[in-house]
């Protein structure tokens, strides 16, 4: 049973933010109920509204759910206007590069002693220490961590597909929040969050430097690793698809050879465990070529289903739209391109039985889409709202 009622309702945010990683931290509190006010720079907004190529999808991705302020907070009646809002927030969330917010007289200790029940997350590309100044992508991180050596081909370090590392660092962070918040329900006071891109690839780097310490040896890209399950990897299928099948068990194996009518391989002794199968993959797999590039991808994946054997079909971004799964329940949101289409877009990927983690409202796609009502609770007339817009003060709707 769910209700209206989210669990951030009585939240309110102000996010400073640009790029992904801060926008994805108040995504993440956006989609679980709090209000998010992100302040854009007057009177342009934030530049990856104007992204092209991979950038297209940023905005309307990261700031659903979410208001725009647009002000320019370099000048003294923008600043006024943050501090009036400051006075009202619970949250400040940051990511500009390291000393921009302490610059504009707006970082955590500057604010503190005014407001302190304010939780300040400040989300950059390094925690403190030697890097701390310095400037940082996902891609920066993901190469220095190791992450980019083991995702490609030895001697060919490649980033992963998405930016999982500004995205989980800016969920990380959200958890920081969350944490600060429960907190302060014991002590009435905020603290200051901090999360750093390098150490959250670091963090997800950790399970390798464990098999490091442990093994004592240098650790292979993932494409040149010692593999673990004797069947574990993508085959071409005969209709020009590719499948990704894992055998993880000995059950699994024999329900993989029964749905595949393979009683041979069933019945030989020297693939019976999964360390033979590793041990004979030399003889097993060009095996398992051979049957695969004679069925097509669905026939190869309803006898997987059928066995319960993990498998997945080799999707690409479009596939998503359609896929059963993400359109069965609670996977997708309707939400509003930029150009006044509609198209499915994932949602937060958590189920609660309580709530509807859904969207409330769209991306606002209109530069200080929410400025004049945010200003007017705050006191300002129409007149005066008009002024701040005429000297670029302010961006709002007419």
């Amino acid at each position: 049973m769910t209700d209206n009622t989210l669990p951030l309702t009585d939240i309110r945010v102000l996010e400073f933010t640009h790029a992904i990683m801060g926008p994805a931290a108040g995504l993440v509190l956006a989609d679980m109920g709090a209000e998010v006010i992100r302040v854009e720079p007057a009177p342009h907004g934030d530049p990856t509204r104007r992204l092209k190529g991979f950038g297209t999808g940023y905005y309307t991705f990261y700031n659903r759910n979410k208001k725009s302020l647009a002000v320019n907070i370099k000048s003294d009646e923008g600043r006024e206007i943050v501090h009036a809002l400051l006075k009202t927030a619970d949250v400040l969330i940051e990511n500009f590069a390291p000393g921009t917010m302490e610059r504009l007289g707006l970082g955590y200790e500057a604010l503190a002693s005014q407001y302190p029940a304010l939780i300040y997350c400040s989300l950059k590309g390094f925690l403190s220490g030697p890097y701390e100044k310095r400037p940082a992508l996902d891609e920066v991180v993901q190469m220095m961590s190791g992450l980019a050596y083991m995702t490609g081909p030895p001697g060919q370090p490649l980033r992963a597909g998405a930016s999982i590392v500004d995205i989980l660092g800016g969920t990380f962070g959200a958890v920081g929040i969350l944490v600060a918040l429960r907190e302060r329900e014991t002590t009435g006071r905020g603290q200051l969050v901090k999360n750093g891109l390098f150490e959250t690839a670091a963090y997800i780097m950790g399970q390798h430097m464990a098999t490091s310490a442990i093994g004592q040896e240098p650790v292979p890209p993932m494409s040149a690793r010692h593999r673990a399950w004797g069947v574990y990897r993508i085959f071409e299928t005969g209709d020009g698809e590719s499948v990704f099948i894992g055998i993880t068990s000995d059950k699994h194996w024999e329900s993989f050879c029964q749905v595949f009518e393979r009683d041979d391989l069933l019945a030989d002794e020297t693939l019976a465990t999964n360390n033979q199968r590793v041990a004979n993959g030399d003889r097993l797999l060009p095996d398992l070529e051979r049957m695969f590039a004679t069925m097509t991808r669905e026939e190869i994946i309803d006898k997987c289903d059928a066995a319960q054997i993990p498998f997945a079909p080799i999707a690409r971004t479009e596939d998503l739209f359609d896929d059963p799964q993400l359109n069965a329940g609670r996977g997708m949101i309707d939400a509003l391109l930029p150009d006044g289409r509609h198209e499915k877009l994932p949602r937060l990927p958590l189920e609660m039985n309580a709530h509807d983690l859904g969207l409330r409202y769209d991306a606002p796609h209109k530069v200080g889409q929410h400025s004049r009502a945010i200003l007017h609770e705050l006191g300002y007339t129409d007149e005066r709202i008009d002024a701040l817009c005429a000297r670029e003060i302010v961006a709002a709707e007419a």
